[in-house]
Order: structure tokens, then sequence, then C-alpha cells
């Protein structure tokens, strides 16, 4: 660390703040060879994990300096690798928990700015609104002690935003379907708040990632995260909750958001497929098999269906005919 680091470092840490000054000063050190090392790095995370008090610019600075060393100092360039990922992880956590909504924050910007990251980074922070939204622990409560936004036990707007955030991101642009790993966490946070008052955005997004899971398990090709989770511009109005959601979805929205997938059969009728393709098609019906008996299990882990998950099943069995066969015992009970 160099001494002017280090003199910002005792500063912040007597005071317990990082101003818009003290920024302005880091920028300085830290970025004039536009390069951060991993020791200049330490010396940001002993800044943030010392200040209880800081300037919404140092949010900023820390996020495009997280960035930076993960993203854009990679090599290839914006991917992040495994080992990257690991050590990011346990930096900012203890005992699986995010330290500060700081580096939370930058956890979501990393993954928003990757090319590609690994899975475990993006279940990494979801996990951190499921602690949230369950345990009322990490530091989601803690910046919402002030205003009362976070009830542990429901899922609110933020959250479910919040998680709707991390989805995108992980996604990209391209059409990469929810992970099971991501659909473990969202299982989880919602067998947590079933019966809650949630807010709607909540059951839409479980609803459509779920959808998003399961069409692609089945070896249905799946559209883009955003165009698959997007948000309904109806829950921009006020709506009765939860039944109001499955009865505007049942009228407008299910039938669209099958159509959004695409049967393997109509692929398979585009075009001749070569060797290589069917030596990978053969490779993806083995873990789209694996996956979607994964899902059959992990929908009857508590004994019985929430109201989204029968909603789901009901109007997928009654659009997809040639769902995976591990799923047709579900729809049916649906």
């Amino acid at each position: 660390m160099t001494a002017e680091l280090s003199a910002v470092t005792a500063r912040v840490t007597a005071s317990g703040r990082i101003t818009e000054a003290d920024v302005r000063e880091i920028r300085g050190v830290v970025y004039p060879d536009m390069t951060l090392d991993p020791r200049e790095a330490d010396a940001l995370f002993a800044l943030d994990e010392a200040a209880t008090d800081r300037d919404p610019a140092w949010t900023d600075l820390f996020c495009e300096a997280m960035t930076d060393l993960l993203v854009r100092q990679a090599e290839p360039q914006g991917y992040v690798d495994d080992e990257a990922a690991a050590w990011f992880m346990e930096r900012i956590s203890q005992d699986g928990e995010v330290r500060s909504d700081t580096e939370l924050e930058a956890v979501v910007r990393v993954l928003e700015q990757a090319e590609r990251a690994p899975e475990a980074l993006s279940a990494f922070a979801l996990d951190q609104v499921r602690r949230a939204v369950v345990e009322g622990t990490g530091p989601l409560p803690r910046k919402n002690a002030g205003g009362g936004a976070l009830t542990p036990g429901r899922v609110g707007e933020a959250e479910a935003e919040l998680v709707r955030r991390i989805l995108y991101a992980f996604g990209g642009d391209g059409a990469v379907a929810v992970t099971k790993s991501e659909a473990e966490v969202l299982f989880d946070i919602n067998d947590a708040v079933e019966g809650a008052d949630n807010h709607p955005a909540w059951t839409d997004l479980f609803v459509k990632a779920l959808a998003n899971f399961l069409m692609a398990a089945s070896g249905y090709e799946a559209p883009s995260r955003r165009e698959a989770l997007r948000r309904e511009e109806w829950l921009e109005s006020e709506t009765g909750g939860v039944g109001d959601f499955m009865a505007r979805m049942a009228k407008t929205g299910f039938s669209g958001l099958i159509r959004q997938y695409r049967a393997p059969s109509l692929r398979e009728a585009w075009a001749d497929r070569n060797e290589v393709m069917d030596a990978r098609q053969e490779e993806a019906e083995a873990v789209t098999s694996d996956e979607a008996e994964w899902l059959a299990r992990r929908m009857r882990r508590d004994g019985e269906f929430g109201e989204a998950e029968r909603a789901l099943l009901k109007f997928i069995g009654e659009e997809s005919p040639d769902i995976h066969p591990a799923l047709k015992p579900l729809i049916d009970a649906a």
C-alpha cells in the first residue's frame, strides 16, 4: 500500500466515513496508470470495511475498480475465471455472507460487465438476497435499517428487482437459460416466503424464471433472459397480490410466455444436421434429462405446490405437450 493510501485508510478508520473528497483523493492515487494491482485492491477492501458512512461516489469507484480488476484486466478480457471468482467471493464475505452493500453491488456490476462469469458467482449474489429475505442477515437489511424497506419473511419490490437484475446480468445478451444453481436459490426463497404478502414483482419473476429453466431443461430454445424475464408493465399499477397476478397472466401472459420458446422439433426442421450437431444434441439431451429430473425432485421437496408453481405447471401442460416425461406427473397433479 502506498503512503497516500495508508494515510487515507488511517483517516477513514478513525472517522468511519468516506467523503467525496476522500474518493477524489483515492481515485488520483489508484488510477494514474489506469490499472489496479492486488495491493491497491486490498487497500480498497480495507477502506470499504472500515467505513460505515460512505459517500455514493465511493460505491462507483469501488465497483469500477473491482470490474477493472476482474473483467477488463482479465485474460482473455471480459472473462472471469473460476479462480478469480472464488478469490472475490472469499475476499468480500465471511461464512458466505457479503460484508457490505458496496461489495454486493460490485458483484452485480462484475456480472453485468463480464462477457462470461462462473455460474457460482451469480448463485452467490442471489444467495445474498436469500439470506436477507429468509434470515434477515447480510448487507441488505443493514442498508435498509433506516427506511424499513426490507421485511424478513417476504419479498418486497426492491428485493425482487435486485434478483431480476442479477439474473439479467449473468445471462447477458445471449440466450442463456436460468441455471440449476440459480433455480435452487430461487426455489429456496420462494419456499420460505410462500403465503407471505410478497410483491407481485416476485411472483412475476419467479414464474418466468422457473418457466425459463423448465423449458430449456426440456430441450426448448430459450430467448434472451432480458426478454424471458422482463417485468410486466401492469406491475406498475396497484394489484391484488398473487391472485391478481395469476388472473392477469392466465388472461394475457402465459401463452405469450410459452410462445417465446421454440420447440426442438421446429429447430430440427430448419436444416439437415451434420455429425457434429448430432453429437452435441446427444450431449444436450443427457444434460436436460438430468435437469428435468432434478426439477421434478426439487418441486416435490416441501410436499406441496405453491400457487405460482401450480399455475405455471398447469399452463405449461396446456401449451407444451412435448414437455419432458419426468415433469408430466407434476403437471397432472397441478
